[in-house]
């Protein structure tokens, strides 16, 4: 099908960007993305966390006609940006497990009707698998009313990728049934590997005559990252009031000391009285730390909530019932709320809080926008190198400074490296039984198997990155991402060998400023701070190579053992 360049949109978006979004300018790359999505290209979008993906279908979606079904993996930013949307007074809905069986019948009306009003329609990947979905989209595409198809996080599209779901391959369906009239895809994903990127395009069946692909690469400037080694005989991670603890409290009392010291007027020299100055009420620092256990959610939220820091501190997990995280999702995503008072002591005023957190697993934050956060601390290292990306990232989305810590130590290294290990025993050990509920509608195949230890291979060497990035003392922070995701050269063109697009400011600088470890300490120093910690010293590439690998030798990750897994299935 041809493309169609329609000047009335291109010339309309900035209108309905300040009309109905509230935003005055677009950001670097993003009007070129629409205006490709308009025009009726398949697009790829790869851009840093803050970016502002999302406006890139929904604004489209709003100027054109026609219905964008956007595919969305997680229930929290469908809600989210469904909320936003309708504050908004755009027509939109969403189908998924919390949706009412009368509400599903409007929707579904509303669709076959031949000039549906909803511009938008959230569905998870896995509902995009029913036959009745199926059949109904067919009609609207039938009817000419299908405009785009948006995929987002279409990174779980790929089994090299760090969160692989089945569900995601099935959506090549779109592009095999519904081929006349053409509908566009429009792929978005923030952290994507060049094999992840290739896998993309390949299995939704992008079209390169009409595919546009574009990135900003994986660079967040304004984030300071930092790794806070800590000595193994110190640290027990799931018993707060150990040296951790300590000294996550000393780093955000030093913080809200020098806020008050910006604000606190210099004493006059030879001046004996007291200032009597009344400071300001300073607004929360607002931040997540994110924690692999649901014990330790609860114990860390107490222990921050119980010290003399004033700190909000709220736990957030799978264990909570719908309705309390639906209610601090609705807290954390307005800061108005967050900044309410607390009482100090009975009989005195209420007082805002220094400090309000959210101790969290990674369920969380993904699809919460809060643009203020100005810290993320993974308070033990990651499984993935593209999930710290992506969790680190809900920092600094206003681009004011913000802050990424990790802690790490060699023993708790280990125990992520065992949690690993259980829970992909377990699930290979279901899969082959059949009693995984996760895999239970997909029969238990030796493609799938073959394809759950390619993931798992992926997830191996992702971690291995993350260790290689923690245990590196002797490069930028910043340049140890950009690598990881194929940006070595920063003069590169920013939009993935398209020349004749590049503009001005929009290549990746190579220059830190400052903003990691590394380059503010120097690398004697921070080599010098590792080892008083009592953490070991090790080349990050030799010791991921020779421990990891090891490890792997030892089947202590019997999951990774591909032919015994098939030869095991063939049993069966």
């Amino acid at each position: 099908m041809p493309l169609q360049k329609d000047k009335r949109h291109l010339i309309d978006i900035d209108f309905t960007l300040r009309r109905v979004f509230g935003k005055k300018t677009f950001r670097p790359l993003q009007r070129e993305v629409i205006e490709a999505a308009i025009e009726g290209h398949d697009v790829f979008l790869q851009a840093a966390t803050s970016f502002g993906k999302s406006l890139c279908f929904q604004l489209p979606a709003i100027v054109g006609h026609g219905v964008t079904i956007v595919v969305s993996p997680l229930l929290a930013l469908m809600v989210d940006q469904v909320t936003a949307l309708e504050a908004n007074g755009i027509p939109v809905a969403t189908i998924n497990s919390t949706t009412t069986l009368t509400r599903r019948r409007e929707i579904v009306k509303d669709l076959l009707s031949g000039h549906p009003t909803l511009r938008l329609l959230y569905v998870t990947p896995e509902f995009c698998q029913t036959d009745s979905f199926r059949r109904n989209l067919q009609t609207v595409h039938l009817q000419g009313e299908l405009a785009r198809i948006a995929i987002d996080e279409a990174h779980c599209v790929s089994e090299w990728g760090h969160d692989f779901r089945p569900a995601y391959k099935e959506l090549s369906w779109f592009r095999k049934e519904l081929r006349r009239p053409f509908v566009p895809i429009t792929a978005l994903t923030a952290t994507a590997t060049a094999r992840v990127r290739s896998d993309i395009i390949s299995l939704l069946g992008l079209d390169p005559l009409t595919l546009r692909k574009f990135s900003t690469g994986s660079a967040r400037p304004n984030i300071h990252y930092e790794v806070r080694y800590l000595s193994d005989c110190s640290v027990d991670p799931a018993v707060p009031g150990t040296d951790q603890l300590n000294d996550l409290l000393c780093w955000l009392s030093s913080i809200h000391n020098r806020r008050v010291a910006r604000l606190t007027p210099p004493q006059q020299e030879n001046s004996d009285e007291p200032s009597m100055t009344i400071l300001p009420p300073l607004p929360p620092l607002i931040g997540i730390i994110y924690v692999p256990l649901r014990a330790i959610c609860t114990e860390l939220a107490n222990s921050l909530s119980a010290s003399p820091l004033n700190i909000k501190a709220v736990a957030y997990h799978a264990g909570l019932s719908a309705s309390e995280r639906s209610r601090i999702q609705s807290l954390w995503s307005s800061p108005s709320k967050l900044s309410g008072s607390t009482k100090e002591k009975s009989g005195e005023k209420p007082k805002s809080p220094a400090f309000c957190i959210v101790v969290a697993t990674n369920a969380f934050g993904m699809g919460i926008d809060n643009p203020h956060v100005r810290f993320v601390i993974h308070w033990t290292p990651p499984r993935s190198f593209e999930g710290f990306v992506q969790e680190s990232g809900r920092a600094g989305r206003d681009g004011r400074a913000a802050v990424s810590l990790v802690y790490y130590s060699s023993q708790e290294r280990d125990r992520v490296m065992d949690r690993m290990t259980r829970d992909q025993d377990w699930h290979f050990e279901a899969d082959l039984q059949g009693n995984n509920p996760a895999s239970k509608k997909r029969k238990a195949t030796t493609a799938n198997l073959e394809a759950k230890i390619r993931n798992q291979e992926a997830l191996l060497e992702s971690f291995k990155r993350m260790v290689k990035y923690c245990e590196t003392t002797t490069r930028c922070r910043h340049d140890v991402i950009r690598e990881f995701f194929g940006e070595r050269d920063p003069n590169l063109d920013a939009r993935m060998g398209q020349p004749s697009q590049v503009c001005k400011g929009t290549s990746i600088s190579s220059m830190c400023d400052f903003a990691c470890d590394f380059c503010k300490e120097g690398r004697e120093a921070l080599t010098r701070r590792k080892k008083l910690s009592g953490a070991h010293e090790h080349s990050g590439d030799d010791y991921a190579e020779s421990v990891l690998s090891a490890a792997v030798s030892r089947e202590k990750f019997t999951g990774f053992r591909a032919a015994s897994l098939i030869d095991i299935y063939k049993r069966y």
